[in-house]
């Protein structure tokens, strides 16, 4: 069975509404839930993601809040952070991934963080159990590839082409996908531009995908909270089934 995560943006339009959404996804394909973290500048985020964030902090959104959220959904569904470094390092590293430890948060994936300066990381993500989620990138040498890999956890974010979330570029990803798999069995997950239409052909030959956009524009959306809670689970069983079928 193949993997679906989902992202979805932490605090907007509210918190409780984050968390009704979570739990409802995790109810209806959705595997692990990935919590952005919004910030004023996601560099690796498309239009969609980025006004969200935006909204998000114009709403007030508080990293307190993600800790809320977190503690009401970690239990039931498994549950990722996905923010930029300076959002986490702010909260101090030593204290926060210990914390997220508590919350029952699985991982962190942080687009920003290169390889080199994670490894300064690695113990205190390793004592605390938490993963820092490995990405590579076509643009990576199968000398890096192997680098990043080589000591990966919990999934490797396999970026779909060099460029930024929300894009249905279309691309063969196979000679990608071999120089990963060719040095670890850690699962490789695909992200960027996937959504309805482009799920089934992202993940031949992975393990699952990575679907952020699609859901955020229905977030996005000028409707009802319940609406937008049906629209995103239908989404995701629908994703969920053209990935393994």
């Amino acid at each position: 069975m193949k993997n679906l995560v989902a992202y979805i943006t932490s605090g907007f339009p509210e918190k409780s509404f984050t968390i009704d959404l979570a739990l409802a996804l995790g109810e209806n394909g959705v595997d692990s839930i990935e919590f952005g973290v919004p910030f004023s500048d996601p560099v690796a985020d498309g239009p969609l993601i980025e006004k969200a964030n935006h909204k998000a902090l114009e709403l007030g959104f508080k990293f307190s809040d993600l800790l809320e959220i977190s503690k009401e959904v970690a239990p039931t569904v498994d549950t990722l952070w996905m923010g930029y470094f300076n959002s986490f390092y702010q909260q101090d590293m030593q204290k926060l991934i210990p914390l997220a430890k508590e919350l029952g948060v699985s991982g962190l994936i942080i687009p920003d963080l290169p390889h080199e300066e994670a490894l300064l990381y690695s113990n205190l993500f390793k004592l605390n159990s938490v993963s820092n989620i490995s990405f590579v990138a076509p643009t990576d040498s199968k000398e890096r590839i192997k680098e990043i890999v080589s000591d990966a956890e919990k999934f490797i974010y396999m970026v779909a082409y060099t460029g930024i979330t929300g894009s249905g570029v279309s691309e063969d990803l196979q000679p990608f996908l071999n120089s990963i798999k060719k040095y670890t069995q850690t699962p490789t997950f695909v992200g960027f531009g996937v959504n309805a239409l482009t799920a089934k052909e992202k993940v031949r030959g992975a393990d699952g995908v990575i679907v952020g956009s699609a859901f955020v524009d229905i977030l996005l959306k000028d409707i009802t909270y319940n609406e937008k809670i049906s629209q995103c689970t239908e989404l995701s069983k629908i994703i969920k089934n053209e990935i393994n079928n």
